[in-house]
């Protein structure tokens, strides 16, 4: 079975389209078979576009597990002057993500695989809808690996649904030292806000 974490996905191209439609934004993404939601827009990414606060306004901004872009684009849209890094270990949605910014003309989004990263990039803010079904003990690795690159003072947001073990990660996340409260719970999805270590 084919997944949307996958590198290099195996499934035949079907390009399709997605409309992004919240009260500030609204584009057309280009879409593709072996990336995240093809079909549409997820819900859980749209409860966290309609719950989070506005990005910070310049500095770098990070997009963790892009797909074809609907966060990065989004946060690029609220915050034209950051740079926006939309990073994803499948190459497929790395390019539909930098194809649909272009078309968007979001010039500061910098759609990267993961392994592409410039090392010494802190953030001054996260939005993800983490790739949860890579199993605990890859996602525990992963955001351990993101969450330590927060610039002091930053905040991620990630959304998660609650029968996928929200509850656990928020307590997880605690007790790694990083301070995780609920900020939205809606359509059996919550949004948990993540600081940087102090």
């Amino acid at each position: 079975m084919a997944h949307y974490f996958e590198e290099r996905p195996r499934t035949r191209k079907r390009p399709g389209t997605v409309e992004l439609v919240l009260p500030d934004v609204h584009l057309r993404l280009e879409t593709d078979s072996g990336v995240f939601s093809p079909g549409r827009l997820d819900p859980g990414t749209r409860v966290l576009l309609e719950t989070v606060p506005e990005p910070p306004q310049r500095g770098d901004l990070l997009d963790l597990g892009c797909g074809y872009g609907p966060i990065a684009l989004t946060m690029a849209t609220r915050a034209p002057e950051a740079t926006v890094w939309a990073v994803d270990v499948n190459r497929r949605a790395v390019e539909l993500c930098a194809r649909n910014a272009a078309t968007a003309r979001l010039d500061k989004v910098r759609s990267v695989h993961v392994d592409e990263m410039p090392p010494d990039v802190r953030f001054a803010a996260i939005w993800s809808n983490p790739a949860i079904r890579i199993g605990k003990a890859a996602l525990h690795e992963m955001l351990t690996t993101w969450l330590g690159r927060l610039a002091p003072g930053g905040v991620a947001h990630l959304v998660v649904q609650r029968h996928l073990g929200s509850d656990s990660l928020q307590r997880w996340l605690n007790e790694q030292g990083h301070p995780a409260t609920r900020l939205a719970s809606r359509s059996g999805y919550r949004v948990l806000r993540v600081e940087s270590r102090a």
